[in-house]
């Protein structure tokens, strides 16, 4: 009975060495929930401002400082350690140009002829050549010495020019006499079969004019046929 006993002491000891140790849960895991702990997070909470990290929106489309982003990637890209970059981007592979290596000249520019390229008319011509030209053309200058002016041939056509020189009242103003009653609706028949009133001037003065008026051209009888007008001549010789 004894040894019964032993036995089952022993047993209870090996189970009790063998528990798992539970935490005690008022604690947390990891955590030291004393007050004295406690004290500590909130003094360093206290001395501590909580910092909200900064939103950077992008910059309106079209704004300056959108042109200026555009600008300075652009720049960026261009620099001599991205040329690579600027080659992928464009397409074209860029020529840098200094003093031992001058830019090409393009003498086969498809947007600009030929006369109009600097480099290709640069290349054929110079100083010398252009004042040679120069020369060759005032060889073949050719002088016309001046002469004077025909004389005007006696011609049965009246010329209204010289008639409206001759002239100087008004159209309108009466100056020669009319006879007859419904001159005015005459004028206007004859007159329409004239294609302008000067050539109905001319054949008015051909027919005696402006003293006569055989076909009633002039029924206020200031000589001038079909409302023509000196006016215009005479404007004209004085300018």
């Amino acid at each position: 009975m004894a040894s019964r006993a032993l036995i089952l002491t022993i047993a209870l000891v090996g189970l009790s060495a063998c528990a798992a140790q539970v935490p005690d849960s008022g604690q947390g895991v990891g955590f030291d929930n004393s007050l004295e702990a406690q004290r500590q997070r909130d003094a360093a909470l206290q001395g501590t401002q909580a910092r909200l990290p900064d939103t950077v929106l992008p910059p309106e489309p079209g704004s300056a400082e959108a042109t200026a982003a555009e600008t300075s990637r652009i720049l960026a890209q261009t620099r001599t350690g991205d040329v690579d970059t600027a080659v992928l981007n464009s397409g074209v592979a860029p020529v840098e140009a200094s003093p031992s290596n001058p830019a090409p000249v393009a003498l086969n520019n498809p947007g600009i002829s030929n006369e109009n390229d600097f480099g290709a008319v640069a290349e054929r011509q110079t100083i010398e050549s252009d004042a040679a030209r120069i020369e060759r053309n005032k060889a073949q200058y050719e002088v016309v010495a001046p002469q004077a002016l025909p004389t005007r041939t006696g011609s049965e056509q009246p010329n209204i020019v010289s008639f409206a020189l001759s002239t100087s009242h008004p159209k309108g103003q009466s100056v020669y006499a009319r006879a007859g009653f419904g001159g005015a609706n005459r004028a206007a028949r004859n007159c329409a079969g004239y294609a302008s009133s000067d050539l109905a001037q001319i054949d008015f003065l051909s027919r005696g004019g402006p003293k006569r008026d055989r076909k009633g051209l002039d029924p206020d009888g200031d000589g001038y046929a079909c409302a023509w007008d000196p006016a215009p001549f005479r404007k004209g010789a004085e300018d």
